[in-house]
């Protein structure tokens, strides 16, 4: 029975050192390795005009809300609609404002007949009076009846009025002609006072809103032509500035600017990214870092490039991307002046190839 066991245990030893040996063993990288050719990152001297990054957004939006609460009876649009000046657009259930409304209609037919008696009981103490058939008392009397009446009147009026004004925020309408950008209500839905419930744009009108640092603002005018770049259309546009700020309190040292872009054909939506370039000088001394445009890898909105890294081996490397020059475009940030970019490879890049620099 010993030798059984000594036996056993020799065998599974001689197991476990196997599986532990396995475990030890380097799996070997058998990928190619892609030729490429890299360069050196292109400096340039100072930028000779100010460059500034923007947004472009309609000229004329609206998020529409209500002042009343109540269920949404119906949604009558939706996103991508074109809409036309007062159409209806959100039905808000205005039940207790109906019942309120035939309540203030009530009271004005109660105050108007009341009004109307003693305008009528007025009329006939003044002549009485003239004719020195009604004593000062009484005529002062009749008067002030008269006067309640007719404000009692004017309240219930007024009161109609406040009515009117609540119906027309329990059914939403368009207040310009444009088309529907945004939908955040849904039949059967609550809506709260203050809660945007459809979104509206003008088309065609559009302007960019840009940032500009404190140093440059004292040279920016009214009135000044500017070139926007639109990239995600590849889009050089003529622009006017319309509107400068003069405090930066609430925006952290930066300047807001709207520029106004004039009626293009191009294809422009709200919310799309520009470069505004202003007809002035730079006065920071800043250095310019221009890349290829065939090298650069764009993924959606993202935009990179392949670097080497010490082992040899392709690294993506997103970038914030300015103006482009020629067929070379500005990087503004993610890439430093001592560093070196792959242009071509003899093969399809991905991050981690192996690489060999030609």
């Amino acid at each position: 029975m010993k030798k059984i066991y000594t036996i056993l245990t020799l065998s599974m030893a001689l197991l476990i050192a196997s599986c532990g040996h396995k475990e030890k063993e380097v799996v070997v990288d058998n990928s190619p390795v892609i030729a490429v050719k890299v360069n050196p990152v292109n400096i340039h001297g100072e930028s000779p005009f100010l460059s500034v990054s923007g947004k472009i957004q309609a000229t004329n939006s609206a998020d529409l809300s209500t002042r009343m609460m109540g269920y949404v009876n119906k949604v009558h649009v939706n996103v991508g609609d074109k809409v036309s000046k007062g159409q209806l657009l959100v039905s808000i259930n205005n039940s207790d404002l109906q019942a309120k409304k035939a309540q203030v209609n009530a009271g004005i037919t109660e105050a108007t007949a009341a009004y109307n008696n003693a305008e009528k009981d007025y009329q006939r103490y003044q002549s009485l009076f003239a004719d020195k058939s009604a004593s000062q008392k009484e005529m002062d009397d009749m008067t002030a009846n008269y006067k309640m009446a007719k404000a009692r009147l004017e309240a219930a009026n007024q009161m109609k009025n406040e009515i009117e004004a609540q119906f027309a925020y329990s059914n939403i309408t368009a207040p310009f002609s444009g088309i529907v950008t945004g939908k955040n209500i849904e039949n059967g839905d609550m809506a709260n006072p203050g809660m945007p419930l459809i979104s509206i744009e003008a088309p065609n009108s559009f302007e960019v809103m840009a940032m500009v640092p404190e140093s440059e603002i004292s040279d920016i005018k009214k009135g000044i032509e500017v070139t926007v770049l639109v990239k995600s259309i590849n889009k050089t546009l003529t622009a006017k500035v319309k509107e400068v700020s003069i405090s930066a309190k609430n925006t952290g040292g930066q300047y807001l600017v709207k520029i106004a872009l004039d009626k293009t054909e191009a294809s422009i939506l709200s919310g799309m990214f520009a470069t505004v370039q202003f007809p002035v000088e730079r006065k920071e001394n800043t250095t310019l870092i221009l890349i290829p445009n065939e090298a650069i890898v764009t993924n959606g909105q993202l935009s990179g490039i392949y670097t080497v890294s010490q082992s040899n081996k392709a690294m993506l490397r997103w970038l914030r991307l300015g103006r482009t020059y020629g067929n070379e475009t500005e990087v503004l940030s993610g890439l430093n002046a001592n560093e070196s970019y792959i242009v071509s490879a003899e093969g399809k890049l991905f991050n981690g190839s192996k690489v060999l620099i030609k």
